[in-house]
């Protein structure tokens, strides 16, 4: 016969993301149903080191499907890194009597979960990043969210391009991902994506595209630009000087983290954190919920950490055809 599950965790790690909230419900409602005393650990991994959580009832989350954000707070645990911090973790949860933990976060936090595993702290982990670049999910809670933010802005970017005659180059985030760029650009109508996982030539990919443009009529464009490309505003000062559009950058920023979550957030964050719950009372550990081929499932973290996600080169493709 399995472990007797009594006690859980649930913290959020990494950055925020619209979606986690539901989440955080969705643990502590669907254990409670299950008998579970569930423990709201704050500030990511550092309230799990320092033991900062407290005891969470049904009207401990209630209010807060709508709520961008999340309510236990993240941040960064450099000491979480070492070895000597994972085993503080471990103990300190010992300490409280947990008997397994759910961690809400992007591909840094599967990593912590995965090394408290490893000393014996069963864990599940789910994606909660507003990227979506977590190699083993489909998505990631917060994206859509994230990208309908995006949409807005650049809905009300072009309106005022297209008043003055400019070029609009906007930074939007992904550091090392550009799904959030392509597929804003897609749904924007964007002229030019640049994003990092494909090289690109200036001249060739985005001065010849908007000179073309121009030679048919166009009067004004966006230009939308993923982080880990950067340079927003060189980007538009040489289309400025080669082109001769007046152009100006927007850099979104941290406005895409928040918001209250979309239906779509809402609802799969409501569906992992029930997934998790059910994977802790089968007695599995060390996995990470994810989304594969619309259904939610779950991989081993070993497994999911090793895979490689890539953006489709389709959807790069298709912003150039329609373009024209």
């Amino acid at each position: 016969m399995g472990k007797k599950f009594k006690k859980i965790g649930v913290l959020t790690s990494g950055g925020d993301a619209p979606g986690m909230n539901a989440a955080i419900r969705a643990v502590v409602r669907c254990g409670i149903y299950n008998g579970l005393e569930v423990y709201g650990i704050k500030k990511g991994y550092n309230g799990l080191l320092n033991g900062d959580m407290e005891l969470m009832d049904a009207r401990s989350v209630g209010e807060i499907l709508q709520k961008g954000g999340t309510i236990l707070q993240t941040a960064r645990c450099l000491e979480f890194k070492e070895e000597a911090g994972v085993k503080k973790a471990v103990a300190t949860a010992e300490k409280f009597g947990l008997d397994g933990l759910v961690v809400i976060g992007g591909d840094g936090s599967f990593r912590g979960a995965r090394d408290l595993c490893r000393h014996g702290l069963p864990t599940i982990a789910m994606p909660g990043t507003i990227d979506n670049d977590i190699d083993c999910s489909e998505y990631t809670v917060g994206y859509d969210t994230c990208l309908n933010t995006v949409i807005g802005a650049v809905d009300k970017l072009r309106d005022t391009s297209s008043s003055h005659e400019r070029c609009s180059v906007v930074e939007v985030m992904g550091r090392g991902a550009g799904y959030i760029a392509v597929e804003a650009g897609i749904a924007c109508g964007a002229e030019v994506v640049l994003v990092p996982e494909y090289k690109f030539d200036f001249e060739k990919d985005v001065i010849s595209v908007i000179k073309d443009g121009i030679s048919r009529g166009k009067k004004h464009c966006i230009v939308i630009v993923a982080e880990g490309v950067g340079g927003a505003a060189e980007i538009a000062k040489k289309i400025q000087e080669e082109t001769g559009m007046e152009s100006r950058a927007t850099i979104l920023g941290h406005i895409q983290r928040g918001g209250s979550p979309s239906v779509k957030d809402r609802v799969v964050a409501s569906r992992m954190g029930e997934r998790c719950v059910d994977l802790i009372l089968a007695g599995k550990e060390n996995r990470i919920v994810c989304v594969e081929n619309g259904e939610i499932t779950d991989v081993d973290i070993e497994e999911g950490l090793a895979m490689d996600k890539k953006l489709p080169e389709d959807l790069v493709a298709l912003i150039g055809k329609l373009s024209v």
